[in-house]
């Protein structure tokens, strides 16, 4: 087996960290990157120079501000985030809700955008973040529009649960999707967090869907309607801007 270049080492290093692991000390980012603690050490203390990861007083490590500035420079952040900004502060202003913006990255959703509502709701996504697509909104409209190879892939490993309403069946899953993209819209009821439902609907261009938007809200139960109509039409507006 070749040995793994220095390239490969630096990006697994990096890759230790994602949302559930923010924060990391020397010897859980070794051990997450399968690398020997003697590498881990000179590869991180080199990456702490160039600041794409800084050192925290207590000895722990979290990603720097170099690889912050370096992503938003990735055609997903700027032309997307630009395009939708407009639009996704005229959802906020009219509900006080948080909105999200993401695109399906693999088998995750990435979050490109959020703006935090002013309700105390559960949120446990953050920009930059990623999510599975089987527990949230967003998610679930990005799952539901991908292509069938990446559908498969989701559906045949095991569904994490995050809560006890979360769906962990693949076949409920798929009948989900189905339902998504015969509505036009998915929810999700305290799946990803208890007491946080989400509502989200795909921006699609050429008939293909390249990103979803969507609210966290408390409750869904008399809400749904109006912000469904909200969400389209300002999904429309974006993809408008992108097209």
């Amino acid at each position: 087996m070749a040995t793994p270049s220095v390239t490969t080492r630096v990006f697994g290093l990096l890759g230790a960290f994602d949302a559930y692991h923010r924060t990391l000390r020397l010897s859980e980012v070794a051990d997450r990157a399968s690398l020997p603690l003697s590498t881990a050490h000179r590869l991180v203390g080199e990456l702490v120079a160039v600041g794409a990861l800084r050192r925290l007083d207590n000895g722990e490590y979290v990603v720097g501000r170099r690889l912050w500035d370096l992503g938003m420079l990735a055609p997903v952040q700027t032309g997307l985030r630009e395009a939708a900004s407009p639009f996704l502060h005229d959802l906020y202003g009219a509900t006080l809700e948080t909105v999200h913006l993401a695109v399906r990255d693999g088998t995750e959703a990435l979050y490109v955008d959020r703006l935090a509502g002013h309700r105390s709701v559960p949120i446990v996504s953050t920009i930059g973040s990623r999510l599975p697509l089987h527990a949230t909104g967003v998610g679930k409209v990005l799952l539901a529009h991908a292509p069938t190879e990446v559908q498969r892939q989701v559906l045949e490993a095991p569904l994490r649960r995050f809560t006890r309403y979360t769906v962990t069946t693949a076949a409920r899953v798929a009948q989900q999707l189905e339902q998504v993209r015969a509505d036009g819209y998915a929810t999700t009821v305290e799946e990803m967090s208890a007491g946080a439902c989400s509502v989200a609907v795909p921006i699609s261009v050429d008939d293909e869907v390249v990103a979803a938007v969507g609210f966290v809200v408390p409750d869904l139960r008399r809400t749904r309607p109006r912000l469904v109509a909200a969400l389209q039409v300002a999904a429309r507006g974006i993809a408008r801007s992108l097209a």
